[in-house]
């Protein structure tokens, strides 16, 4: 029977409950919760109506773009390079490489990215990274959850790509982190936003030779003091927003394998692809 006394723990209450009742109780507190989660989202979408998150269209939903917008977008799908993750015309058969991969073979192991950087891509990227739009990272998720599909076996950590601390409170949030915090709602995978710290404040690569790039980010990460013991020997998945020359990826990558870690990937929202529509 239960206890009707007036108490300060709701918990303690159902420790006086029956199983079957307790078993009701929380299905009821589980169904009210959800009708009010979906009061208020209807109430927010009266207030600000969904608009589209490239052009601003109106939408039936929050968080998506418009068909306008999706088609814009050039998803990257197979055949593809299964190091870089780089698109192939048609299939050279397995196992074949990028000459990208042949010629400079990257320190991770796996790249994927969901998009090619292209005009509608750089739209998303900018309004996330510069536009104060941090609820982009939730769409981009989506769709890297699915292209790097091939990266979440063996419950890897997910890291993104730290910003220095006095960039971060310029922009006020971290757009890699905005990903690797969606992308782990998505798959169920941990996200660590510690393991890696950028310590040294570089130039924007934007406008930098490939060279110039490297030389930009050389030194510029170190990593946990106790990484082996939060990673715990699991592989690590590094998160970014664009791979563009990989400059920055790499020396992530070369830090965390210099500090013992044995497996790091790359999973990006977009990838430049040389003779694409648009270079950055």
């Amino acid at each position: 029977m239960m206890d009707l006394r007036p108490i300060g723990d709701v918990a303690l209450c159902t420790l006086m409950e029956s199983p079957d009742a307790i078993v009701k109780n929380e299905g009821w507190h589980r169904r009210l919760g959800k009708g009010a989660r979906w009061a208020g989202g209807v109430l927010l979408d009266l207030v600000y109506p969904p608009v589209c998150l490239g052009c601003d269209a109106p939408t039936a939903v929050a968080n998506t773009i418009c068909p306008d917008c999706f088609t814009g977008l050039r998803p990257i799908t197979a055949p593809l390079c299964p190091v870089m993750g780089l698109p192939f015309e048609i299939s050279l058969g397995p196992g074949a490489l990028s000459a990208e991969a042949l010629a400079d073979p990257p320190p991770f192991g796996r790249a994927r990215a969901a998009v090619i950087y292209n005009e509608m891509a750089r739209t998303l990227v900018s309004r996330l990274k510069y536009g104060d739009r941090p609820e982009l990272a939730q769409f981009c998720a989506r769709l890297m959850a699915g292209a790097g599909h091939e990266l979440w076996a063996g419950a890897p950590i997910l890291v993104p790509v730290p910003l220095h601390r006095a960039r971060q409170r310029e922009r006020r949030y971290n757009q890699s982190t905005e990903l690797a915090n969606a992308l782990g709602k998505l798959t169920g995978l941990r996200v660590d936003t510690s393991l890696v710290q950028r310590t040294r404040k570089t130039r924007q690569q934007v406008g930098l030779t490939g060279d110039g790039r490297q030389r930009n980010v050389q030194g510029a990460f170190a990593v946990h003091p106790d990484i082996l013991v939060r990673a715990k020997g699991r592989p690590i998945v590094l998160i970014d927003d664009v791979y563009t020359t990989g400059a920055t990826i790499k020396a992530v990558t070369r830090t965390l394998l210099k500090a013992g870690v044995e497996a790091v990937d790359v999973m990006s929202f977009a990838r430049v692809v040389i003779g694409a529509e648009l270079p950055i």
